[in-house]
């Protein structure tokens, strides 16, 4: 049960640390607000070090190597995907992708879950489509290279949350403080590259800390609840982040929820009270 409400924790964080991030992004290029929000990440995981320890073995230090680098390309993958667009279309499929991956490393592992289990994954991979989903999802077509965007950023996602369920348990934040160090240089070489072409508008620095700060806080609690529940589970729960997102630009943009949207809501619901007995 606390690996359940840890990821519940953890997918809300991602859901707002996303809505903040796409705030942002409509303000300065991409890799302005990524360039912010990756360092800011990397002092909350640094502020936590004291409490919660971290020991840098050559395991930690490479799953933590490893899911920095996945989470440099995931922040990238997935703002470029969502630029190209359809969002309606393109983010239900980046959502489930991210969902689908950890899943099936963790059966492949050996994870094993009762008949409630069972029934609650499909019902959660279900859920993370219809929340994603917005208007005009029927219609718009993406282009080839845009649905091959948008699996790129789910992989990327994925493989973020099975290296750090890869590192070891005792090792503390260590692969969170190492990630975020290789995710900060990473989009720092990446826009030192590109300056030219970022133009001269200044980027939104409160959103993007605000951002950074909150997906730091979702891996942490990620990270935790890997190491205490199965990965099919938690991994799956963590995706229903969009959720939160589609809930914040209710209220704070005033935009309309779909009719599959609040489905989506309802069936979450459903698959996380499943999940939890099973």
């Amino acid at each position: 049960m606390i690996a359940l409400v840890l990821a519940l924790g953890s997918s809300l964080a991602y859901g707002c640390a996303d809505f903040l991030g796409g705030l942002g992004a409509r303000r300065a290029h991409v890799l302005r607000t990524v360039v912010i929000a990756a360092p800011a990440s990397l002092v909350v995981e640094l502020a936590v070090w004291p409490f919660l320890g971290a020991s840098f073995t050559a395991g930690s230090v490479a799953w933590g190597a490893a899911s920095g680098a996945a989470s440099a390309a995931a922040f990238l993958l997935l703002y470029r995907t969502l630029a190209i667009g359809p969002m309606n279309v393109l983010s239900p499929v980046t959502a489930l992708v991210s969902a689908v991956l950890p899943v099936a490393v963790g059966l492949v592992q050996g994870e094993r879950l009762g008949a409630a289990g069972l029934a609650g994954l499909p019902l959660a991979l279900a859920a993370v489509v219809l929340v994603s989903a917005g208007p005009g999802a029927r219609s718009s077509r993406p282009s080839a290279t845009a649905l091959l965007l948008a699996f790129g950023a789910g992989a990327a996602i994925a493989l973020q949350l099975v290296f750090l369920h890869e590192a070891p348990a005792h090792s503390g934040v260590a692969p969170l403080i190492v990630g975020r160090a290789v995710a900060s240089a990473l989009t720092l070489a990446a826009a030192l590259a590109l300056h030219r072409r970022l133009g001269p508008e200044r980027p939104a620095y409160a959103l993007s800390a605000a951002a950074g700060a909150l997906d730091s806080l979702a891996n942490l609690l990620f990270l935790l609840a890997a190491r205490g529940g199965d990965l099919a589970v938690v991994a799956v729960i963590v995706a229903l982040y969009p959720a939160a997102t589609v809930l914040l630009a209710r209220r704070v943009l005033a935009e309309r929820l779909q009719r599959s949207q609040l489905a989506g809501l309802g069936v979450a619901a459903v698959a996380v009270c499943l999940l939890a007995v099973a």
